[in-house]
């Protein structure tokens, strides 16, 4: 494809192995080392890392907002984060 999008509709770079990747990045991890179900907050994630992930999944295509991400469920998780931006 030559547009911005998945075959599925999503913006390209918002698959869970790319989120994985791009939290491994601002965290100082290994993304085989952060799994689908891990609690981000477990591995370092705060407010501070959670606004550049968003500029960078905006700049991706997504309509990333801080409020919703910070309030998905229990725990923020590459799974949950990668359906949410799914279904942006």
């Amino acid at each position: 494809m030559t547009d911005s999008t998945t075959t599925t509709g999503g913006p390209l770079g918002l698959d869970p192995e790319s989120v994985r990747a791009d939290l491994a990045d601002i965290l100082g991890e290994r993304p085989e080392d952060i799994g689908d179900d891990d609690d981000l907050r477990d591995l370092g994630l705060d407010s501070m890392r959670l606004m550049h992930l968003i500029e960078i999944w905006r700049a991706r295509g997504a309509r990333a907002e801080f409020a919703e991400l910070a309030d998905l469920g229990a725990a923020p998780t590459v799974r949950s984060w990668s359906a949410y931006l799914a279904g942006r």
